[in-house]
């Protein structure tokens, strides 16, 4: 039976950043990485967020969990992305309780309820979702399921990304 999930549209400017080498999609891993969302072996998937100061909370967090100083992960570049998709709507409490789930927190000790959920909407044939951020839990993170080329239809990057030399300090109202 289908996860009782409805859909919505996102479009507009949402953000990335990745290794200052990298260009705008990143490139297809194998396997890809593992996500909240997502398990790489299952299926890719690209993560954007709502706000370059989403994306940065997520990135610390990310860091944080696994041990690694921000400076050596210097320099990254910020990308700007034009979405305009259809995807399940994951983005409030109630929505995530419908697919028994509980609000994101941080740290992968939590992420196989919610990978379940991913596998299950891809299968369905869900182009990904839309859900709360763990890190900053009043912004929103988008989940792109990724296969064969990569590509997303109504998904791409903007201009040639910005250079960023230093980290930012880190974001007020984080959750780690």
């Amino acid at each position: 039976m289908p996860l009782d999930v409805d859909r919505t549209a996102v479009s507009g400017r949402w953000v990335r950043h990745g290794p200052d080498s990298a260009a705008g999609w990143p490139p297809l891993r194998v396997p890809p990485p593992d996500g909240r969302w997502n398990q790489g072996d299952v299926v890719g998937a690209l993560y954007l967020a709502d706000s370059e100061e989403r994306f940065w909370a997520e990135w610390f967090r990310h860091l944080a969990e696994k041990g690694l100083p921000p400076n050596e992960q210097m320099p990254r570049r910020l990308w700007q992305w034009d979405v305009n998709v259809r995807v399940a709507n994951l983005s409030t409490l109630g929505r995530l309780e419908r697919v028994k789930l509980g609000p994101p927190k941080p740290g992968r000790r939590t992420w196989r309820r919610y990978q379940d959920v991913g596998h299950e909407l891809w299968r369905e044939g869900w182009l990904g979702l839309l859900a709360p951020s763990a890190a900053r839990p009043r912004g929103r993170v988008l989940a792109l399921f990724r296969e064969g080329g990569g590509r997303i239809a109504g998904v791409r990057p903007v201009g040639g990304g910005r250079r960023i030399e230093e980290p930012p300090a880190p974001p007020t109202g984080m959750t780690t």
